[in-house]
């Protein structure tokens, strides 16, 4: 029971990383709406620190899994966090695009205005 305790941690430690990466993204989006294309960037940034500390996380059991250390089970919890994992790296890519969308709008805008 131990054992399942632990991985159960391990995938909530997952999810709150790569939750507050997908926060973060999310919020570049915002911001890049606003025009805040340098506050946008640093929410990627910051997004990506986060979603590097799930993805170790998660490499860590897929090798704790490879080596022989866990029995090979897969509780929903650990396919949750995967899910969460890659949902986050399309928001990510939406984010990316929606911010050089915006900044095309208002460059665009820039110019008409001249």
């Amino acid at each position: 029971m131990d054992e399942m305790n632990d991985l159960q941690m391990t995938c909530f430690e997952i999810i709150s990383f790569v939750g507050t990466a997908k926060s973060c993204y999310i919020n570049a989006i915002a911001k890049a709406k606003e025009g805040a294309f340098d506050e946008a960037a640093d929410l990627i940034k910051q997004g990506d620190e986060a979603y590097n500390g799930g993805h170790d996380v998660h490499m860590k059991l897929l090798q704790a899994d490879a080596a022989g250390e866990r029995n090979g089970e897969a509780p929903l919890i650990l396919l949750h966090a995967e899910d969460q994992m890659a949902g986050t790296e399309t928001c990510k890519l939406m984010a990316l695009n929606f911010i050089d969308t915006y900044k095309e709008l208002f460059a665009l805008k820039a110019k008409v205005a001249e």
